[in-house]
């Protein structure tokens, strides 16, 4: 069943910080939706709001006008059909990494065996087969994150949310985590919304890009993308970020990124 997130002319304001201060207006009349089997990145500069939209997404807030919808019900707050990984792997330090995945079972009521299971499943997934009994101090940075994708991925989510989830790495754990998504991705047949600063890992995992230009956040372009598609198909990632179109696209989003508006000239 092809499920569907739905921004539909969505805009978030935050109140002025005295009362007779305008509001600030962070996202602008957002149209856009992401359906099951798409990877949507979600990109552009500080200011765009972009973790706003994620926010919105998760039903972490509310938005000022319009609305935020999955299957055409509106979001009123988190739901087990949306799962979400931060920058932060947000994992329980006093819970082992087995456990730490099953803990969205625990609160459904799963039992223990069951649970125990479908734990150690998700982290062969992941490939993490022999971390279930570990501590989370005793994990890399990027085998914290795989534990955290696990857990999200333990609800059978609809929709995965990522906010910057892979921000924090170093350049070498970051460009293998990419593959990972990806292959993760694939697999789970979950819709998701990528936020990231990387124009790389834009490129790299999205079957479509949605640029945000800032004051307020609101849509300057839509690109597709079909170079995750080809890595998946067999291609080998380093030889897709050296290829001509991958680098003329790469320009050209940063071209788009950075492009100055009228109220910034104005300035």
């Amino acid at each position: 069943m092809t499920s569907q997130l739905a921004f539909d002319n969505t805009s978030l304001a935050y109140p002025g910080r005295r009362g007779s201060d305008p509001e600030l207006l962070v996202l602008d009349r957002i149209s856009l939706s992401v359906s099951s089997g798409e990877f949507v990145v979600i990109i552009g500069r500080s200011g765009s709001g972009k973790t706003s939209l994620l926010n919105l997404a998760a039903g972490f807030q509310r938005p000022t006008s319009g609305a935020v919808l999955v299957d055409g019900q509106p979001i009123t707050g988190p739901g087990a059909e949306r799962a979400v990984v931060f920058q932060d792997d947000a994992l329980y330090p006093w819970l082992n990494a087995r456990d730490n995945v099953a803990f969205p079972l625990a609160l459904k009521g799963v039992g223990q065996k069951e649970r125990r299971q479908i734990a150690n499943d998700l982290l062969n997934r992941v490939g993490l087969s022999d971390a279930g009994d570990r501590q989370i101090w005793e994990l890399s940075g990027g085998m914290r994150q795989r534990v955290g994708i696990a857990r999200a991925l333990a609800a059978n989510p609809r929709f995965l949310l990522l906010d910057e989830p892979l921000g924090a790495l170093d350049a070498l754990t970051r460009s293998k985590l990419q593959l990972f998504l990806l292959n993760i991705w694939q697999e789970s047949k979950a819709g998701t919304l990528l936020i990231t600063h990387s124009i790389d890992e834009a490129l790299l995992l999205a079957t479509r890009i949605v640029v945000l230009h800032p004051d307020p956040g609101r849509i300057g372009t839509i690109l597709e993308s079909g170079f995750g598609a080809e890595i998946l198909a067999g291609a080998d990632a380093r030889r897709v970020r050296q290829s001509p179109l991958f680098r003329s696209m790469h320009d050209g989003l940063t071209t788009l990124i950075h492009e100055t508006s009228p109220k910034e000239l104005a300035a």
